[in-house]
């Protein structure tokens, strides 16, 4: 047998035969992973495929509203019964016009004299007083420029005789109460002051009442301060109160050339017999002059 030629043979091969073997620098090796010609990849698959004659899913279906020629609901009052509408009509209506009567009061109230409020002046005052009173001082073309302390003084009976206290400021007490307060009552700002502002609007330069309201007053005053004594020990009974006020003006800022009198100005009503009605309701004096 010939030798094979050393130039055409090659020798034994032992590396891959590029026909029958497959290369490894371009065969992977065996396939664990999804064939991409028979297997999805599962990042590109959108999940199972529907049958090509499957109907796409519309989604939800919009709502179609009512029917042609149906009636719409009723709202507000048509919705309600006959009886109803009628109980609800006749409801707005008077508030209409309670509404409208109280805006006329008002404006009679605060308006200028007129033929109205001399006709009807009275009935103007009943029906604003004392809930819808209006009060335009804040407005005014010439503002309060006087400070108004009230004080008040009484009879104590003591086991031995009978003795006045000194005057003591109840204006003082409210100013001391707001001072320093962050949200003062309305009682300490308001009470006493108004009071005194609706007893001497009521009352003629000889303490002498103006008909109803000014003994309203006056029993307004005596009641606000009888609940202020309450609040000492005076170590007896009160038999008589006596009330003043003290006026001063208040003096020119220091870059006006006015020259305004601060010196006090006093108003002293006449000795007041307490009675039952001016006791606090609850203390000991008034339910014993209740029994």
């Amino acid at each position: 047998m010939a030798d094979p030629d050393p130039r055409t043979d090659p020798g034994p091969r032992t590396g891959p035969d590029r026909l029958t073997d497959p290369d490894p620098r371009t065969d992977p090796g065996p396939r664990t992973g999804p064939d991409r010609l028979t297997d999805p990849d599962p990042l590109e698959d959108p999940g199972p495929r529907k049958h090509p004659g499957a109907i796409a899913d519309p989604g939800p279906r919009p709502d179609p509203g009512p029917l042609a020629g149906a009636e719409p609901p009723r709202v507000g009052m048509a919705g309600l019964s006959y009886p109803y509408q009628v109980v609800a009509a006749v409801a707005l209506s008077l508030i209409g016009l309670i509404a409208c009567i109280q805006l006329a009061m008002v404006f009679l109230h605060v308006a200028p004299s007129n033929t109205l409020t001399k006709q009807h002046g009275e009935a103007v005052d009943q029906w604003i007083y004392p809930e819808f009173e209006q009060n335009w001082k804040l407005f005014a073309p010439n503002p309060l420029q006087q400070n108004i302390a009230v004080h008040v003084r009484a009879e104590i009976s003591g086991p031995d005789k009978r003795r006045t206290t000194p005057w003591m400021s109840l204006s003082g007490e409210d100013g001391k109460a707001i001072r320093g307060n962050l949200l003062p009552s309305h009682v300490q700002q308001n009470e006493l002051r108004r009071g005194w502002d609706f007893y001497i609007g009521s009352h003629d330069s000889q303490n002498r009442a103006n008909g109803l309201r000014g003994r309203l007053s006056e029993q307004y005053v005596r009641r606000i301060v009888m609940l202020r004594l309450s609040e000492h020990d005076y170590g007896g009974d009160i038999l008589r109160i006596q009330v003043r006020s003290e006026v001063r003006s208040v003096a020119a800022p220091a870059w006006s050339n006015e020259k305004i009198s601060t010196k006090p100005s006093y108003r002293v009503l006449p000795w007041w017999t307490v009675t039952p009605a001016d006791l606090p309701e609850g203390s000991a004096d008034s339910e014993e002059a209740d029994q």
